[in-house]
């Protein structure tokens, strides 16, 4: 059941990314995070929606132009807290970027964000 409520919140997190439009992110992102959301990016530490808006939107502009967020793996979830992989590709299969978030859910809601971006390379003897 938890697993559930994460992915759900999860998913609608990420269809923020793919909006049809600007104006319907704020709204998705209301329905996915609490309004105090820590959000650990790659720019560092910021907190509520309209800092998250802010990077979602950034990445929705992408130079390359508007790209394609995606959930790339199932939701884990020991606790209260969940990870999952990602991709974004931009149009005609331009950059791609992946890589995990974790998230630490409040009431259904996430209420934190660690965005760790690219992969971690394989360790060498």
């Amino acid at each position: 059941m938890q697993e559930e409520i994460a992915r759900s919140a999860i998913d609608t997190f990420v269809s923020a990314f793919n909006a049809s439009d600007d104006s319907y992110v704020t709204a998705l992102l209301s329905r996915a995070l609490t309004s105090d959301v820590v959000f650990w990016g790659p720019l560092g530490r910021s907190e509520g929606i309209a800092a998250v808006e802010r990077f979602v939107l950034d990445i929705r502009h992408h130079p390359a132009g508007a790209g394609t967020m995606a959930r790339c793996s199932e939701v884990d979830m020991p606790g209260e807290w969940a990870r999952y992989r990602w991709a974004f590709t931009t149009p005609d299969g331009g950059p791609r970027l992946v890589g995990t978030d974790v998230v630490h859910l409040r009431r259904s809601l996430i209420d934190q964000v660690i965005v760790f971006a690219g992969e971690t390379a394989p360790l060498t003897p």
